[in-house]
């Protein structure tokens, strides 16, 4: 994800790394801020790969020049980022978050891509409504039956509805997305039907 987000903010100027770090910092926050001990050595592996290159420039302080790194955005970060971009086999597990980051670089994709990539996360997200919806009503039908106690099925099949509502909204986002995308270059929005219960 981290990656993605460099590339993708590299792509459209060049920065010094704490103003990257920033960003980065900004949209993850506030838990999951990156460390510069992690931040740093990712930024010279992306060098070492030839997605980005540095360029030094004297930047004047209170006390004395130091020279400040700018990095700047290969042709070979930007096929890089595009093939980040258009991934959606990599980390299912955390696809929900790395989503949200491609969404803040649509305006980087040709229309056809955008709706690829909102078609699958709508796919994405409708298999886990069915999931957790098929999984609450086997609790209900069979929490018994696993030796689970009535207060304890009420937790968990709570728990599910729960999660179930999540990513009932995170697939309406969605939809409502792909609604903007279709509006905005004058093609119809035609979507397959979602069940909303």
């Amino acid at each position: 994800m981290y990656e993605l987000i460099i590339l993708s903010h590299l792509v459209r100027r060049p920065s010094h790394g704490y103003l990257i770090a920033k960003i980065i910092n900004d949209i993850i926050g506030p838990y999951a801020k990156i460390s510069n001990g992690r931040f740093y050595p990712l930024l010279a592996k992306l060098e070492r790969e030839g997605y980005i290159e540095t360029q030094s420039e004297a930047a004047h302080e209170q006390h004395g020049d130091r020279h400040a790194r700018q990095y700047i955005i290969t042709h070979k970060g930007r096929q890089r980022q595009h093939e980040l971009m258009m991934d959606t086999n990599s980390n299912p597990g955390e696809y929900s978050r790395l989503f949200l980051q491609k969404v803040f670089s649509f305006d980087l994709l040709q229309l056809e891509e955008r709706l690829y990539l909102i078609d699958h996360y709508i796919n994405y997200c409708q298999a886990h409504v069915l999931h957790q919806r098929a999984e609450q009503e086997d609790m209900l039908r069979n929490g018994l039956d696993y030796g689970l106690e009535s207060i304890l099925i009420a937790a968990i099949t709570n728990a599910q509805q729960h999660l179930r509502q999540q990513w009932q909204l995170e697939m309406d986002w969605a939809v409502g997305l792909r609604q903007q995308a279709t509006a905005t270059s004058g093609q119809s929005a035609t979507l397959p039907e979602f069940s909303k219960n």
